[in-house]
């Protein structure tokens, strides 16, 4: 059997230096190798005759050199190398820009091959950089050649080398990881040639067989794992049914403000799970500032007033401490004990917490992780709630739900999801949707710049901080990264401060702080202490600063849409007039269309399903997934056909065989358990 745990380092062509650098992909082992999919493939199969080509194409020719090169400099350190070739129909030219060790490569009359993007003006045909080899050789021509996303300083050469020598290792000796019925039944590849046609394919026809195959993998096992969990719920032992005296009108009644109808809605289909037999598993998703946490509150009311206790978990301990000022403000006349369980306090007021909580004399707890550990036992929990879903996942979810007697449990996203998606990534839970902001809620006004505007963006963060208001200024990276040009934090921060705004009050934010320090800075912002707000995206849940009217995104290109819409949802939390303002560079079409979706729209679910249409499923989420492993080569914009497939095909396979443990099941049971192993307890 092969042993794909093999480390990276003893694969033939990598060592010690190789292997950091593939690390830095996710590549640590030979299994991590073999499904690293390429990007895209390029075809350098025919050579085309120099008189066919045509301007703006890639294509490859066969010719020869009609004299040496020619090497000009152009002006200090730069030089200009030319080459001109010749074929049967016509000549073109070839040139390179500082690679002067090229010089006595080609030898004149010797036929080479190029592939590269051609040029072709006023009738002059030219390649310029091509990749090049002689023409009996068929290592980077000849064949269609597999493109991977790559890191600084690792060549598509190097890869494709490192790839074909794990390929060799493993040559026909994978493991099958589905069962025969579904290859024959599907008409899918085989697993050994999947993984090698996916790279290294014979044709394209090829490649599609290789790649539904993976993505049909890869689907199917999510599904299946989804599946698993949730009829893990469903055969558990009945849920709670909470009392139908404890009415949620009673707290909506004394509410500061009208629900919105889409509020009222999901309250309703809560209301009903809660006072059924069978627990509540249900999402709740809602656009940036749409009044979940209010939900949420009504639920953990009815929880409390049916005689349970109930947790409400935060992805952040600013985030937590704001939801304690809600529910204490909203329920402070019901008689119940709100008390929040964040890292930073003290250990004596923790033992002393946890010990009324274990008492029951802890209504609502409302934390972070801190909730998780082992020590903190409830009385009688009987709701769960999680805020920001991809923050925790399902791994944790379970770990929670066994401090109760299987209680509800209700998980809120604001990472708005197209609804057919949602259904099928959280196979595991029924879905809510308030599809309706507040009607107080202004429209953010968001406008995309480019570095010309700079100066006019800079005056009106002025003239907005003179009128009282503050602003963020949100940066992709904490330092400088060859790889990535985007400027710190802290680079930001010394230009502000020093000779942008020296008269305003800047501070920094990033996630390589101390949490004291951080909590410590977003209560100044929020006390209003501090005029400008410089960040990387740890500001992007959920903090509520009224008084703060404008986002500034440094290097907007670099974000995702929906990733752009929750930063922006940080602002427009008050009664003045809120701006977005996207700073970009680079003018490629898909920069300027995203630019334009996002400046044009302020429906977190019409961004998401453009974010997914453009870029596609394996970046859609921003943040890992912890519940859910990232996609290697699905999409799941491209790909939904195979998914609504797919779960077809696991509903009625888990319908048959709950626990997956017929025999001809068997290999399913172990890629579930395999691909899910470290996020979902099956």
């Amino acid at each position: 059997m092969i042993d794909l745990n093999k480390d990276i380092k003893y694969i033939k062509g990598v060592g010690p230096n190789r292997a950091t650098l593939l690390n830095k992909l996710g590549i640590y082992n030979l299994k991590d190798l073999i499904t690293y999919f390429p990007r895209e493939h390029e075809d350098r199969g025919k050579a085309k005759g120099i008189a066919e080509l045509e301007d703006g194409e890639e294509a490859l020719i066969c010719a020869y050199p009609v004299a040496r090169m020619n090497e000009i400099r152009i002006r200090g350190n730069l030089t200009l190398c030319k080459l001109i070739v010749r074929d049967e129909t016509g000549t073109m030219q070839i040139t390179w820009y500082n690679q002067s060790y090229l010089k006595n490569t080609f030898k004149p009359n010797e036929r080479y091959k190029f592939f590269g993007k051609v040029s072709k003006k006023y009738g002059k045909v030219e390649m310029q950089s091509p990749v090049y080899e002689t023409e009996n050789s068929n290592r980077n021509t000849g064949k269609i050649i597999p493109i991977y996303p790559l890191t600084y300083s690792l060549t598509q050469n190097t890869i494709r080398k490192i790839i074909e020598s794990g390929l060799n290792e493993i040559d026909g000796k994978l493991e099958e990881t589905l069962p025969k019925y579904i290859l024959d039944k599907y008409n899918l590849y085989d697993y050994n040639t999947a993984i090698r046609q996916i790279h290294f394919p014979d044709n394209f026809a090829n490649f599609n067989l290789a790649k539904k195959r993976l993505v049909f993998e890869e689907l199917f096992s999510m599904q299946l794992a989804l599946l698993s969990l949730k009829n893990k719920y469903e055969i558990k032992k009945p849920g709670i049914e909470f009392s139908k005296d404890a009415k949620m009108s009673d707290v909506i009644d004394i509410l500061p403000f009208k629900p919105t109808g889409a509020q009222r809605r999901v309250l309703e289909e809560i209301d009903r799970d809660m006072e059924s037999n069978k627990p509540m598993n249900r999402l709740l998703q809602g656009d940036v500032g749409s009044g979940k946490t209010v939900v949420a509150l009504i639920a953990a009311y009815k929880a409390v007033k049916s005689g349970y206790q109930a947790v409400i978990m935060a992805p952040t301990a600013i985030l937590a401490t704001q939801h304690l000022e809600t529910f204490n403000d909203i329920l402070k006349d019901s008689g119940i004990k709100c008390e929040l369980l964040i890292s930073g306090i003290s250990k004596k007021k923790k033992t002393e917490m946890l010990e009324r909580l274990e008492k029951g004399e802890i209504d609502i707890l409302i934390g972070t992780h801190a909730v998780l550990e082992d020590n903190v036992k409830f009385n009688k929990l009987g709701l769960v709630v999680t805020d920001e879903q991809h923050r925790f996942g399902v791994r944790q979810r379970s770990i929670i739900v066994e401090k109760g007697n299987n209680p509800d449990v209700l998980v809120m996203t604001a990472t708005p999801i197209p609804r057919t998606l949602a259904l099928i990534l959280y196979g595991d839970l029924d879905i809510s949707i308030i599809d309706e902001l507040p009607p107080n809620r202004k429209k953010i006004e968001t406008y995309a710049v480019t570095k010309g505007m700079e100066q006019r963006v800079n005056n009106f963060i002025v003239k907005n901080v003179q009128e009282g208001r503050q602003c963020y200024v949100v940066c992709p990276l904490v330092e400088e990264n060859e790889e990535i040009d985007a400027k710190s934090v802290m680079e930001i921060y010394e230009t502000y401060k020093k000779q942008i705004f020296p008269d305003l009050r800047v501070e920094y934010l990033h996630g390589k702080m101390k949490q004291k320090e951080k909590d410590a800075i977003m209560e100044e912002f929020k006390n209003g202490n501090i005029d400008i707000l410089i960040s990387t995206t740890v500001i992007e849940v959920g903090v509520n600063v009224p008084n703060s009217n404008i986002m500034i995104i440094e290097n907007a290109e670099r974000f995702g849409l929906a990733q752009l819409h929750q930063l922006r949802g940080r602002v427009g939390r008050g009664e003045h007039q809120s701006y977005c303002i996207l700073k970009y560079q680079g003018n490629s079409q898909i920069i300027r269309e995203r630019m334009k979706v996002i400046s044009s729209t302020n429906d977190g679910f019409v961004i998401s399903e453009k974010d997914l249409e453009l870029r596609g499923s394996g970046e859609f989420f921003g943040t890992k997934q912890h519940g859910i492993p990232e996609f290697k080569i699905a999409n799941l914009f491209e790909d939904i056909g195979i998914l609504k497939q797919v779960q077809g095909i696991a509903m009625e396979i888990i319908d048959h065989d709950p626990l997956l443990e017929k025999e001809e099941n068997q290999p399913l049971r172990k890629l579930v358990d395999e691909k899910f192993k470290d996020r979902i307890e099956i």
